[in-house]
């Protein structure tokens, strides 16, 4: 028989490092670390007379932008207080958490200063 040119078989690509698609958009989603940004805030405990509550006055002074004079703006946050530490007058931290009840979204994270009575 004649010789017969064969043609040349084309080999395989190699399969490239495609993962295939995900079948949801979850399984993109990174795990989660922790929690997000949660703001921190310092001010002093004006009530303590609920159990495991504290009522927590922050001072917050920003400047006008106008006439550049400091404005002082009060805001009172009821926080989470476990072991019922934390006295009037006290200087506290507190920072956002998930809601506890229906007014509680902080919790108070340290004692900055305590109230001495002179």
């Amino acid at each position: 028989m004649a010789a017969q040119k064969k043609a040349p078989e084309k080999k395989a690509a190699p399969a490239a490092a495609v993962p295939e698609a995900p079948k949801s958009t979850r399984a993109l989603a990174a795990p989660r670390k922790g929690h997000g940004f949660r703001r921190k805030m310092v001010g002093k405990v004006i009530k303590a007379k609920m159990q495991k509550t504290v009522v927590v006055e922050c001072i917050l002074s920003h400047r006008d932008a106008l006439y550049g004079k400091y404005i002082r703006s009060r805001a009172r946050y009821k926080a989470h207080d476990e072991t019922n530490q934390y006295k009037v007058g006290d200087e506290v931290e507190i920072q956002e958490h998930a809601p506890i009840s229906r007014d509680k979204r902080f919790i108070v994270t340290r004692l900055v200063k305590k109230f001495v009575e002179e």
